[in-house]
């Protein structure tokens, strides 16, 4: 109990005192409730700790599956719309914002959820799918969708969720530093766009066409993409 406390105040600098914490913040209300609902899963009265895993979610807004494993230090950020599945394990000191899915891919009575080591970061909206294990002191990213094993200390952002780090090389000054995420798909855009421009100047440098020529052929050929497109069935 005192654990989860201490990360409250060690991952959210708005906790302001004790009071407030133990009074205002659902993600902890959940996982005591979770605490709970877990122990009268394992002496196998598993009905009435779904009935407690159901008033949980009903005060909360988060779903934790009574049959999950959580360890210590977890902090679940905001919270609402968590969604924690039944063979799911979520280690030590564990930072988890709203929105986020740890959820089965299978329908067979078999571990089918995530595990997540110590220390990982798991950003809004992220969705961890499958029997698959988050490395210690990795970081997921906001609206990720992973689907593979994630190695120890390693970023991973997208949909599907791609292995990324830093282009300087140095790890994020804190877990919270959420906005100096790597983005490979805008990277490779950027190149893309970077790379059409230098061939425009290049083929209007060696005088291919002039200007207004470029202008109305690219013109030409939007018209004819949106008719073509326009001028598409349905499937039936």
């Amino acid at each position: 109990m005192f654990d989860n406390i201490k990360a409250v105040f060690a991952k959210d600098p708005a906790a302001r005192n004790i009071f407030e914490v133990v009074l205002c913040y659902p993600g902890l209300h959940a996982i005591w409730l979770h605490q709970f609902a877990h122990f009268l899963w394992i002496i196998k009265l598993k009905t009435l700790g779904r009935l407690v895993s159901n008033i949980s979610r009903f005060l909360t807004g988060i779903d934790i599956h009574p049959g999950a494993k959580l360890g210590t230090g977890v902090f679940i950020d905001h919270g609402h719309g968590v969604v924690i599945g039944e063979t799911a394990e979520v280690s030590d000191h564990v930072l988890i914002y709203q929105g986020v899915t740890l959820g089965g891919t299978s329908l067979k009575k078999v571990k089918r959820h995530p595990t997540i080591e110590p220390d990982v970061v798991i950003g809004a909206g992220a969705k961890v799918l499958g029997s698959l294990t988050v490395g210690q002191g990795a970081k997921i990213g906001t609206m990720a969708v992973v689907v593979h094993d994630v190695p120890a200390g390693c970023t991973v952002v997208g949909n599907p969720g791609k292995i990324v780090r830093l282009a300087s090389g140095e790890r994020l000054r804190s877990p919270l530093d959420h906005n100096q995420l790597p983005d490979p798909v805008l990277d490779v855009v950027r190149h893309l766009d970077n790379r059409i421009s230098a061939l425009t100047k290049l083929m209007h440098d060696k005088k291919c066409f002039t200007e207004e020529e470029f202008k109305k052929q690219n013109m030409e050929e939007e018209e004819q993409y949106i008719e073509s497109f326009l001028e598409q069935k349905p499937n039936s």
